[in-house]
């Protein structure tokens, strides 16, 4: 979740693996959800549990935010995915400095969402990067990075889990080999760097001129949100659907069938002509209905 911790070095819980946690700060807790209720997020929740201070700057490059944090006195912070850029005047507090989790192998994928786009782009392989921060984006000097395969069939949702319990368990050793000196941070190759944005509903919009295999890999990236969807006319009328889940397969569309028209397979699944190869359509959601397999899709509208 969206976490700043800042500690000093004096041991105390278990929770800060020998570190006083001196506060949690987060994002404020915000309506989610058709109810609109206030949830906190899981990182508020742990930290109220344990009798941790928890901060929600709703700026915080608010001046008063610098003061209440360095009045707190911390040595080292910790920041994974929150969700503000942090000030030169709140970054020069803490003597030790800040430590980043970033899951991407750096100077790879800097920026906002790096395992969707190492999905996107077919990558075999991503990872975990922990690394003091400076004032630019994902630019500092690395302190440690472990590699993670990406499974075919993994999700934005699976390998977040993934990588966040990677970071989790090198952070400690991490933070602790860089205070006793063991770890030498070392600068980024930044000529190498490549970036990504933050997502935005238009990027899920299928360009059914791609290959199957790009579009499978934008299904997989982007889920659960923005999703991909498509425009398709049906009985005379424009239905805009998600594709939830599908596959590549190398199979030939019949003739006479257009790029990113509906059509049945050989094995009678419900399939999509693309650029190069055809997806098949295992689960879909169209505008106004409810999520349904291929299959009964066909029957309802395919004849």
């Amino acid at each position: 979740g969206d976490v700043s911790e800042t500690a000093s070095s004096s041991p105390s819980t278990s929770l800060g693996a020998g570190f006083e946690i001196v506060a949690v700060i987060t994002e404020p807790t915000r309506p989610a959800g058709r109810k609109q209720e206030l949830i906190p997020s899981p990182v508020k929740s742990l930290a109220l549990k344990n009798n941790l201070m928890v901060l929600e700057p709703e700026n915080v490059k608010s001046p008063e935010w610098a003061e209440k944090i360095k009045a707190l006195g911390p040595d080292i912070a910790v920041v994974a995915a929150y969700g503000q850029i942090i000030p030169q005047a709140i970054l020069d507090i803490p003597k030790i400095g800040f430590v980043n989790l970033h899951p991407s192998l750096l100077p790879k994928y800097r920026g906002a969402s790096p395992v969707q786009y190492a999905i996107l782009n077919g990558e075999r392989e991503t990872g975990v990067t922990i690394m003091l921060m400076d004032d630019k984006m994902d630019h500092g000097q690395i302190l440690a990075q472990e590699k993670i395969s990406i499974n075919e069939d993994e999700d934005t949702p699976s390998l977040l889990a993934r990588t966040a319990e990677l970071g989790a368990k090198m952070l400690v050793p991490t933070i602790r080999g860089y205070i006793n000196k063991t770890i030498v941070p070392r600068e980024q190759n930044h000529e190498a760097a490549t970036f990504s944005k933050i997502l935005k509903k238009e990027d899920g919009q299928i360009d059914w001129q791609k290959s199957a295999t790009e579009i499978y890999n934008q299904i997989r990236a982007l889920s659960p949100w923005p999703g991909t969807w498509a425009v398709f006319r049906i009985k005379n009328q424009e239905l805009r659907i998600k594709i939830l889940e599908g596959r590549p397969s190398d199979e030939t569309a019949p003739k006479g069938i257009e790029i990113g028209e509906f059509f049945k397979s050989s094995a009678g699944e419900l399939a999509v002509k693309c650029g190069q190869d055809i997806l098949i359509i295992e689960t879909l959601l169209p505008e106004g209905k409810k999520e349904v397999s291929g299959t009964d899709f066909k029957r309802g509208y395919l004849k």
